[in-house]
């Protein structure tokens, strides 16, 4: 289950229920797709076919919404 949290322009925020279990989030655009841990500070995990323009534009997104891909994690793995 790949549960989307969030949608802003061409980005797809989502996560794998089923991956691991430290809270992260995965970007996926037209171009690629990214992974971003959220804990125990957001970073970059890795990412595929992303220029560094949109890794950047990504991790600014990420953090501006960081606190609700946290909220969205709980509440999913809360169930």
């Amino acid at each position: 289950m790949s549960p989307t949290v969030l949608r802003i322009g061409g980005y797809r925020f989502f996560f794998n229920s089923r991956e691991e279990t430290r809270r992260h989030i995965h970007v996926a655009t037209v171009e690629g797709t990214a992974k971003f841990w959220l804990e125990p500070v957001v970073a970059l995990a890795g990412f595929f076919r992303l220029s560094d323009q949109e890794l950047r534009r990504m991790d600014e997104l990420v953090r501006e919404h960081e606190r609700t891909f946290r909220e969205a994690w709980d509440e999913h793995f809360r169930q």
